[in-house]
Parts: C-alpha cells; structure tokens; sequence
C-alpha cells in the first residue's frame, strides 16, 4: 500500500498573476515559492521584454517593478505554450504607447483569443491579427485609458482575468461587465485576492485606477498538481498527505478533495495540509464547471471506481491545450475503460484496465492524469513524459518514489 507525504511545487496561477501584480508595481517585490516551469518562465520572460526587471533564485523571485510604465514601442513577445501568459500579458500591450506583438507556439496559436482582442478594441486599442481570426499571433498599439468595457465570458474566466489584472494601470480604472455565464469563477477570485494582496483595489470586477506596490508575497503550493497524488490515494486504497495546502487555499481546485469524498474516499484537510485515503469508490455525477482542469484527474479515479460517472460542465476545456473531452474519451478507450463524449464533458464506465501508450496531445494534464492509471496497470505508459515540463518538471520523480 503507499503511504507517502508529498510535496508540490508553487501554484501556477498564483505565480503568473503575482508576477504580472509585481511587474506593474512600484517598487520591489520578493514572490517565495513560485512555481519554476515553462508556463512561468514564459510568463517571467514577457514580463521582462516589456521592461520589468527579473530575477530568479531557486523558487523564489525578486521583480523592479514598472510602476505601471511598460516599455514603448517594438517589443517581441513569447508566451510559448502558455495560455495564462497570452491571456493575462495582452492587456498590458495596451498600457504603453507603440507596438508590441505577441505570439507563441504552434499549439497556443489555435487556443480562441478572440473576447480579449475585442475588449482591448473596445478599450480603444489598434489590435492587428497576423494569423487565424480570434488568435495569436497579434499586434497592439495603446495606450488606453480604460473605463467601462463588456467582454465574453463563458470561454474562458482568464479573458476575464488579464483584463482585471491591468486595470489598476489604466488612468481610468476599469468596469468589467459580462456577457455569458462565468466560467471556472474560482479563477477570478483568486486574481481579486492577489490584486489586492499588492495593493490594487477591486470589488464586484470594479478596478480603481492606481498603483500596485511592491511586497513580499508567498506562493501556495498548487492544488491542481496535488490532485495527481490525492487520485493516487485514492485508486490505489493508500493514504498520501501534500504539505502547504490546507482549507484557506486560494485555489478552487482545492475543491477536488470533496469530489473524492464523495466518490467514497476518505479525505482529511487541516491548515497546512490535506490528506487522502483511499476507500471502495463508486461512480458519481458532478458539474466540475468551477474547477475544469479537474476534469481529466477525475477521468482517472472514475476508471477505477465501481459504475458509471458523468461529467458535466466542462464545455471550456475543448479550448484548452487540447480538446480535452474528446482527448480524454479516446484515452480512456485505449486502456480498456468504456467513455463517451458529450458536448459539455464525458460520461466514465469502468472496465479493466490493459497496457497501452498512453498519448499527450502536448498537454500536460493529460500525462500526468493518466500517469495514475500506471499505479494500478504498469503497462500504461505515457508517449510523451516531457509534457510535464509545462507546470511541473518534477512530476515523474514524485511519483517515481510511490513506486518503491
């Protein structure tokens, strides 16, 4: 049986939005336990580009904030594959005077841009498309001056977001109004909590015009790469404790551990850490629409739980680094598991599980959720591992040591 305490690294969230709060401060800021990933040194190498100073020692960041002057004009700018990146950087293009241009890679070029582009229109921006409609690559020329805008916000809450987290440099503020139900909502209390934690002022998506400031700032550990190791318990009837996560996270996805709990699971969450032990589990219907990168890590245990679980609420993830729901239906299938798509998540009947190589789509989440299926059935392998470098370059070794 394993029994294991673990820990994970920084949340990805929480350092890309206290990254963006630091560059735009005055002063300086010290960020301690940051994630250290592609998506954060996507995020950190933009920032850097549009004139903030950078620096990294292990897991913690020290930032020269810009005190909301970001660099003029004919800036180049990476996001590589990371969608908050692009999503949250885009606006700051608008803060500054001249042109800069985003773009990143092949994969991150096909996510939907598009309610963020029309926002930054809306604004009073010059937004130039150089590729697909509604997608990266893209052009901005500012400055805008901010006030009231409406943007769309049923495909993803970072459109959202990377408005929010530019507004306290806008000379206006900013007034967000949404078109279409909010998706993944968590996500957007999170960047309020952090906004405000470096000063900003915000309440009901109402953003005073004013200055970040510099501060120390620590990151929580990341509830969404926890919840490998809480399915691991889980399915496999061990019992795993992750340190530094406790009940007042910041992160909706903490939410995943009652999912468990119901499923059968037995689930114990402290202050500074929560604790999964694995029990008979059974099949459930759930709407993860406040925590849809959960979707896939919840494919994994309802494999292995006894009858049929249904997913629902999940229509974002088809935008994300893949589609998702159809990523995970086809993966289920290869490992002998009965699943069937539906347009707004997936439905899980559990069957025995058989050895396959399991395939990426260069997302992580998919390695790393079908990874959990190898604790029960080594012959499950994952084609690509180096995904994982994406949030969590240590991924394979954690788990590496539930194996001895």
């Amino acid at each position: 049986m394993i029994e294991a305490t673990v820990t994970v690294p920084g949340s990805k969230s929480i350092t890309n939005r206290a990254l963006v709060c630091a560059a735009l401060a005055e002063g300086t800021s010290t960020i301690t336990g940051a994630l250290v990933a592609d998506d954060t040194s996507a995020m950190s190498a933009c920032l850097s580009a549009l004139g903030a100073r950078i620096s990294w020692t292990g897991s913690d960041v020290t930032v020269e904030g810009l005190a909301g002057a970001v660099a003029a004009d004919g800036v180049e700018l990476d996001a590589r594959l990371s969608g908050t990146t692009s999503r949250f950087v885009l606006p700051l293009l608008a803060l500054g005077s001249g042109r800069k241009r985003l773009d990143g890679a092949a994969p991150l070029r096909r996510r939907p841009m598009g309610p963020a582009l029309e926002a930054l229109r809306a604004l009073g921006a010059v937004v130039d498309e150089d590729g697909d409609p509604g997608c990266l690559p893209v052009v901005v020329s500012g400055p805008v001056a901010g006030g009231a805008v409406e943007i769309r916000a049923d495909l993803s809450s970072q459109f959202v977001s990377g408005l929010l987290l530019a507004g306290p440099a806008m000379p206006k503020g900013l007034q967000v109004s949404l078109l279409g139900d909010l998706v993944a909502t968590p996500f957007v209390d999170m960047t309020a909590s952090v906004m405000q934690a470096f000063g900003g002022h915000i309440a009901d998506l109402v953003v005073e015009a004013g200055r970040y400031r510099g501060r120390e700032f620590a990151v929580e550990p990341d509830a969404s790469a926890a919840s490998y190791f809480f399915a691991a318990a889980a399915v496999t009837g061990g019992r795993i404790t992750v340190t530094g996560l406790g009940r007042d996270s910041l992160q909706g996805d903490i939410g995943f551990l009652h999912v468990l709990e119901e499923m059968g699971a037995s689930v114990e969450i402290g202050e500074r850490e929560a604790t999964v032990t694995g029990r008979p589990l059974h099949g459930i219907d759930v709407d993860l629409g406040d925590m849809p990168d959960m979707a896939q890590t919840f494919a994994a245990v309802a494999a292995c739980a006894a009858g049929e679980s249904r997913v629902r609420g999940v229509r974002v993830i088809r935008g994300h680094e893949t589609d998702r729901i159809a990523a995970v239906v086809t993966e289920l299938r290869r490992c002998g598991v009965g699943a069937e798509e539906h347009d707004d998540g997936f439905t899980v009947r559990p069957g025995p599980l058989r050895a396959t190589a399991v395939q990426t789509y260069d997302d992580h989440r998919m390695a790393m959720s079908f990874a959990v299926l190898s604790l029960l059935e080594p012959g499950i392998t994952v084609d690509d591992p180096s995904v994982v470098a994406k949030t969590f370059p240590g991924f394979w070794d954690v788990l590496g040591r539930l194996r001895r």
